[in-house]
């Protein structure tokens, strides 16, 4: 059985875990990563749940497009601040937390992937 967990539900959105904001709309939150990959490491999830990228649906479209208004919001202030960043969702195993999210980062590498990524 995959355990499914969703830390963004269970404590980021809970308030359970103290995170450092960067954008907040009514329906999207974008903050520091509370254990970061990579020198700079921003995370954008919807405000409710959604599972994953795939499990969006066409009712969706709003709160999708306000996902990804904030996404490039924070990638652009990220490449003003360090001239690159990278945008990237994971799928699958490679989604620790089943909870759509994208990581915005740049920089290096100061931890390696979680085995499960």
């Amino acid at each position: 059985m995959e355990n499914v967990t969703d830390f963004y539900c269970e404590q980021v959105l809970s308030g359970l875990t103290t995170v450092e904001k960067i954008v907040e709309t009514d329906n999207v939150l974008a903050f520091h990563h509370t254990r970061p990959f990579w020198e700079t490491h921003i995370v954008v999830i919807p405000k409710r749940h959604v599972a994953s990228l795939l499990t969006l649906e066409e009712t969706d479209a709003g709160l999708f497009l306000e996902l990804i208004e904030v996404v490039k919001r924070v990638a652009a202030g990220v490449v003003a601040e360090r001239g690159a960043a990278r945008v990237l969702t994971n799928l699958g195993r490679y989604q620790e937390s089943k909870h759509l999210h994208f990581h915005v980062n740049s920089g290096g590498r100061i931890r390696p992937d979680n085995p499960a990524e």
